[in-house]
């Protein structure tokens, strides 16, 4: 007889737990639609009008010749593969520099992470022109890292640090590596350090639980961070034009 009671109570008890499942899917829908109509509009409908004009000739009808003009034209081709490079290199540089940071920041005590967060976060404070701008007073010929070289006797001319890919990749890593660290570091800091002990006290070296259990639980951040960076620095035009 007990056990017919409890199978009716489970039976209840999940029918409830699937219609409040159900009511707060309906409220979150509800929540996210402005967002989503909005970003139909402003998003979505423009790409897609843009996209379509691609496939039609000056005169209106029908044609592939830009895309026959984009694939035959080396300077296109050179382009895409240019900025290809960039962005590899720089996604490569943030992970290098910025997971290292997350862990170390992760492992710290919560006021002090969040002070050292503020610098992470003071480049957003200004604008890109103007960081950009920085960079090429700091890596121009008479700016300060050749001037001071020069002065200590390192170096007898100027290293040519702007203009070029060495100075693209320093301003484009300054820039997006806070877009890297942001999302990486809330993955850390949300992983429980329990288990880690745990598995060293089952017997797993702390670089074994490092890998088979703390890097695993940042992926989510991680490649949130990758995917942040590489799609801004395809797109990022300004920094690799004026350094």
């Amino acid at each position: 007889m007990k056990v017919v009671e409890n199978n009716q109570l489970e039976g209840v008890n999940s029918r409830a737990l699937a219609k409040e499942r159900r009511k707060e899917g309906r409220l979150f829908f509800n929540l996210s639609l402005p967002s989503l109509i909005t970003i139909l509009i402003v998003v979505f409908i423009p790409v897609f009008w843009l996209s379509s004009l691609s496939f039609f000739d000056r005169a209106g009808d029908l044609s592939w010749a830009n895309y026959d003009r984009i694939f035959q034209s080396q300077l296109y081709i050179k382009t895409f593969i240019v900025t290809l490079k960039i962005s590899f290199i720089t996604l490569f540089f943030c992970i290098l520099l910025g997971y290292p940071l997350c862990y170390w920041l992760s492992q710290l005590p919560d006021r002090l992470a969040g002070i050292l967060m503020i610098f992470v976060l003071l480049p957003f404070w200004t604008s890109i022109l103007v960081r950009t701008y920085a960079w090429l007073v700091i890596l121009q010929r008479n700016g300060i890292i050749n001037d001071t070289l020069i002065s200590i006797g390192w170096i007898d001319e100027p290293l040519q640090l702007a203009h070029n890919l060495t100075g693209s990749l320093i301003g484009m890593i300054h820039i997006l590596l806070p877009f890297f660290v942001l999302p990486l570091f809330a993955s850390m800091r949300s992983i429980d350090t329990n288990f880690i002990r745990a598995a060293i006290s089952l017997g797993s070296t702390p670089r074994g639980a490092f890998w088979r259990i703390f890097f695993k639980m940042s992926l989510p951040g991680f490649f949130a961070g990758t995917v942040l960076v590489f799609v801004l620095a395809l797109g990022t035009y300004v920094t690799p034009a004026l350094l």
